[in-house]
């Protein structure tokens, strides 16, 4: 694991914020260029861009001190503000509450959700790999011991395997979207499905600490809700105006 990025003997970067502020870069750029191939909205692409990512922020810290570990926020508050010592939730908590941002957007100015939907999910996907990558160094996430030869510090390195995981998912999802003729939101529904299913693999080699379960953890039940929802979207008959791409 490598935390931290010495640049001198008293000065270093969290590795985990250093991987993160480049990834969001990298992403912002292609979705520009997504949009135009697209052709949709840059504007519109931006201003969602920055909901989801503030909306995701605020998200995945609040499902993180309200449900996993709030007494230790609760003897400190000021401690909620401290972000730089980690504690976000992707699932249930970021994911949810930029979904949550997007759609209300969506159905305030009344655009076609779908289409931007299936642009956003190609860099959604390679943000959550980059996300684990960073999660890895940090040592974060990490998974239940194990003697394999690829066992890092002597864990399973569930962060190694969801982002190898997701990174499939992200190549299947580029060809999806070559495809001649494919309904609109398919994309982002296939995305919803792999995602979860990776997931739920990881879920069963992890070993952190994330708050009570019901037989199986939070984020195992969000996986499986996803798949439904997911399958029922991509399987559902298309309604008016939501047609196939050519």
């Amino acid at each position: 694991m490598y935390p931290i990025l010495p640049l001198s003997p008293t000065f270093g970067i969290p590795t985990y914020y250093l991987i993160l502020s480049g990834t969001v870069c990298i992403c912002l750029w292609w979705l520009v260029r997504r949009s135009e191939h697209f052709k949709l909205s840059r504007k519109s692409t931006l201003d969602l861009s920055l909901i989801v990512m503030v909306g995701g922020f605020l998200g995945g810290r609040l499902f993180h001190v309200f449900y996993e570990d709030f007494p230790y926020y609760r003897e400190e508050p000021i401690r909620i503000f401290q972000v730089w010592n980690g504690g976000f939730v992707f699932y249930g908590g970021a994911l949810l509450a930029g979904l949550l941002a997007f759609i209300y957007l969506f159905k305030k100015n009344r655009r076609n959700i779908e289409d931007y939907l299936d642009m956003f999910a190609p860099v959604l996907s390679f943000s959550y790999v980059m996300g684990r990558v960073a999660c890895l160094l940090a040592g974060c996430c990490f998974g239940r011991y194990c003697e394999l030869p690829w066992a890092f510090g002597g864990r399973h390195p569930t962060q190694a395997y969801a982002a190898l995981w997701e990174l499939g998912v992200l190549f299947i999802l580029l060809g999806i979207e070559k495809a001649p003729r494919k309904k609109i939101g398919a994309v982002f529904y296939s995305w919803m499905i792999l995602h979860a299913i990776g997931r739920l693999i990881m879920e069963y080699f992890r070993d952190d600490f994330r708050g009570p379960t019901l037989g199986i953890s939070i984020s195992s039940w969000i996986s499986l809700l996803v798949i439904l929802l997911g399958t029922y979207l991509l399987l559902r008959k298309p309604t008016h105006g939501n047609s196939t791409r050519s």
